[in-house]
């Protein structure tokens, strides 16, 4: 079982920086956050961001994340059993 646990957890591992690397960069980043930049504009292109495949990107790394973290805390379970 844990065999099993680790493969699927390094195909996770890969997976993430795989689709990490694939997302486009963010263009303003954090300077334009912290000095007020654009902001939430309403437009249609952001109200359907989660259609798009960025926004299948987005929470495609958000889904891998959580199982990264579910798995890396079963996994050290195992390891104090």
């Amino acid at each position: 079982m844990k065999t099993a646990l680790t493969i699927v957890y390094l195909l996770i591992c890969v997976a993430i920086v795989v689709i990490v690397m694939i997302q486009d960069t963010k263009s303003e980043g954090l300077g334009a956050a912290l000095a007020g930049g654009s902001g939430a504009k309403s437009t249609y292109w952001s109200k359907n961001k989660g259609r798009s495949k960025e926004g299948m990107l987005n929470k495609l790394t958000v889904v891998l994340a959580v199982l990264f973290i579910v798995l890396s805390v079963v996994l050290s379970l195992k390891t104090f059993q």
